[in-house]
């Protein structure tokens, strides 16, 4: 275990039952969704990945987008 996970979890043990719970659950759910990513990434298939680029050089094109900063304002 890294001295980061230590140092974190010793702050978590200082927190009520409820909420360690609570972030335990966030916890292990980001974990469990890291995992089907992982999966999702590994079987995709290079010719997925080509046609995925293809798709986003016709739409960038095509001047089909959102700018980040309209998704993401500042």
């Amino acid at each position: 275990m890294t001295e980061l996970l230590r140092h974190v979890i010793a702050e978590l043990e200082k927190l009520p039952d409820q909420e360690q719970d609570a972030i335990a659950a966030r916890l292990l759910a980001e974990l469990e969704d890291d995992k089907g990513w992982k999966v999702r990434f590994e079987s995709t298939t290079d010719d997925q990945w080509d046609r995925l680029a293809e798709k986003v050089r016709k739409d960038i094109g095509a001047g089909d987008i959102t700018p980040l900063s309209d998704i993401f304002p500042l």
